[in-house]
């Protein structure tokens, strides 16, 4: 998943220790010839005992009642002499439960955790294969998005997507809701007759004029990636392996904007090793979705919101395809091990850049996402929870989306960075390349990786590395790599002339002289001092508020509400009410609620766009405003 900005404000909830007790597993590491105990905080399964191996979906997607009605059946392993089996679920209504093909009462469903949902036990008489659960969705369901027409590019039918990560998939699959648990899947989805459905799996081309779909996943992946799309969808190549799904306003423009798609997965290949999941397509989803993208195996869901015309905001997709290797080949074991998806994932994403695009550009990015992990690892050491600014994290109680911050993003890769220029490119890379092959389809914690470093290169090399500092200690160590971006020291230059100049030509920069990234940098670095006079005079030049390019867009918003420039504000409305994607609503709503005048013009403009967003959206921006909701 592409990050965002600012931590996400916690949920308090007592978690009961049984609860851990459910989903702990000892995994054996060779090199430290110890046990190491690896449990999962956020599930109630017993997948140390009983697991799912295989997964069948068949589901009747009901856009009248905003439903998914029909059943899962688990295919069964066990570890242990199992009496039970012990499924996540969240806001479901269970119909009934089949035990080897037979229907059985005797299963149980726990009180409701707010933060958890419940645990579902099901009574396992002689060791038995197969658990069939018929069930439907709910309110609760907060996986899944159902947009009505006019929230879509067409205005003429309804679209469904499901966001799972973190821990999210429980609110439409009964399933053991834990990236601990690895498995292959295999769904039947009935649709409306005009719509396609699309999952992570193998996916159709053409619209099937029944209203049938059937999917499968041969590769086991964590169930925060089974992945479902439901709407006016067309399928366009880029190329033998890749290609487009997308309404059809955005299709040929989509395929445009991601033509380089073939480039990276060449880049990434030779720099750690070979594609595992067949073919690499990108699903455009409508603009409420939350994210940036999300790395669903075979099928990467992003965000509108990076279709500029000009490709200058494709390393998200650099990003997502790295996750073809870290996170979805090889898998945080708990969400408190988030870092390790992640960090590695920005890492790869800005080899990916420098290898396609050059050195001078990766850098650039590499550049603004320091920034931006500088700037909110003082928010978080300042805030209620500065053990967050460490890599390994105890999320214990708290919702895991509070994990989902910079620190695993940009602190992992500067992390990595570091420890690359420490012992060399060539030496990095064969480490990095043996990691992933080693840990293939398999999952890994922080504590693993730890030994797994020391064993496969700092203490093989002999090379001394700060390790402690960097994984268990709060903020950013002083050893770490200096990050340098010759553009934009030139941008920095233009910055300081703002003071000396009484017209906006006097700059000397035309629109299509910089790059996204060096707008970006001169929109953050306009300083205080510069008048609303000078900042509409940018705008009315530039034309920063209606450019179309919507990382431009919001950073141009923060900085006008900073010096006090209203000009842009009918255009900052209609963003707010169109975009749903969290990494531009959460800083710019955080920035209005700053001063009265600005609380008043937030709460009027989310009046109109809550509506439009995902419920990860929108409880992240009810936290901000206070928002209360009427039950």
């Amino acid at each position: 998943m592409k990050k965002f900005i600012l931590p996400l404000i916690s949920i308090a909830v007592l978690i009961q220790s049984c609860k851990n007790e459910s989903s702990k597993e000892h995994s054996y590491d060779e090199g430290a010839k110890e046990l190491i105990e690896v449990i999962d905080k956020h599930s109630y399964s017993n997948i140390e005992s009983v697991r799912t191996k295989h997964l069948h979906l068949d589901l009747l997607v009901d856009f009248e009642s905003s439903k998914l009605v029909g059943s899962v059946e688990h295919e069964l392993e066990y570890l242990d002499d199992a009496k039970e089996v012990i499924f996540d679920i969240y806001g479901l209504s269970i119909e009934k439960i089949e035990v080897d093909g037979l229907e059985t009462t005797d299963y149980k469903i726990g009180e409701l955790d707010e933060l958890l949902g419940q645990p579902l036990t099901v009574q396992l008489p002689k060791k038995s294969k197969k658990v069939k659960i018929y069930y439907s969705t709910g309110s609760d369901a907060n996986a899944l998005q159902w947009l009505n027409p006019q929230q879509t590019a067409g205005k003429v039918n309804p679209y469904l997507f499901t966001q799972g990560q973190a821990i999210l998939t429980r609110t439409w699959i009964p399933c053991q809701d834990s990236p601990k648990n690895r498995i292959t899947y295999s769904a039947r989805i009935k649709t409306p007759e005009n719509l396609m459905a699309v999952m992570s799996a193998d996916n159709p081309k053409e619209i099937n004029p029944e209203g049938v779909y059937n999917f499968k996943m041969d590769q086991k992946i964590p169930t925060y990636l089974i992945a479902m799309a439901v709407g006016d969808i067309r399928f366009k190549a880029i190329g033998e392996h890749t290609g487009v799904y997308a309404e059809v306003e955005m299709l040929d423009k989509s395929v445009d904007e991601f033509a380089d798609v073939d480039k990276m997965i060449a880049a990434a290949v030779e720099l750690y090793g070979p594609y595992k999941w067949g073919r690499y397509d990108i699903l455009v989803l409508p603009p409420s979705f939350p994210f940036g993208g999300m790395e669903n195996p075979k099928l990467t869901f992003a965000t509108p919101t990076i279709i500029a015309g000009d490709k200058s905001l494709v390393s998200l997709i650099a990003h997502e395809l790295a996750h073809s290797w870290s996170g979805n080949l090889v898998t945080n074991a708990t969400w408190d091990d988030f870092w390790l998806n992640e960090g590695f994932t920005v890492y790869f994403e800005n080899r990916i850049m420098e290898k396609v695009y050059g050195k001078d550009y990766a850098d650039m990015l590499m550049s603004i996402s320091y920034q931006e992990l500088t700037h909110e690892n003082e928010e978080i050491l300042h805030g209620k929870h500065p053990d967050d600014t460490k890599l390994k994290l105890d999320l214990d109680g708290r919702n895991p989306d509070d994990g989902m911050t910079c620190i695993a993003y940009d602190k992992g890769a500067l992390f990595l960075r570091t420890l690359e220029s420490k012992v060399g490119r060539d030496k990095f890379d064969v480490f990095v390349s043996n990691y992933f092959k080693d840990y293939m389809f398999k999952t890994i914690s922080t504590e693993e990786f730890v030994t797994y470093l020391n064993e496969n290169l700092l203490e093989r090399d002999s090379i001394r590395f700060n390790l402690d500092d960097w994984i268990y200690g709060q903020g950013i160590p002083n050893n770490r790599v200096e990050i340098k971006s010759t553009r934009f020291e030139a941008v920095d230059k233009k910055v300081f002339a703002l003071y000396e100049i009484e017209e906006v030509q006097d700059l000397g920069i035309s629109k299509g002289d910089w790059s996204t990234q060096e707008w970006i940098r001169f929109i953050r670095c306009i300083p205080e001092k510069i008048e609303p006079e000078m900042m509409q005079k940018l705008d009315e030049f530039y034309e920063f508020s209606t450019c179309g390019n919507a990382e431009i867009m919001a950073e141009w918003y923060i900085s006008s509400i900073q010096h006090g420039y209203h000009g842009m504000e009918p255009a900052m409305e209609n963003f707010l009410i169109n975009v749903g994607r969290r990494k531009f609503l959460e800083p710019i709503y955080g920035q209005l609620v700053l001063t009265p005048e600005g609380v008043e013009l937030a709460k009027s403009i989310y009046t109109k766009a809550r509506p439009n967003y995902h419920a990860i959206s929108y409880k992240t921006i009810d936290e901000i405003l206070n928002w209360k909701v009427e039950k």
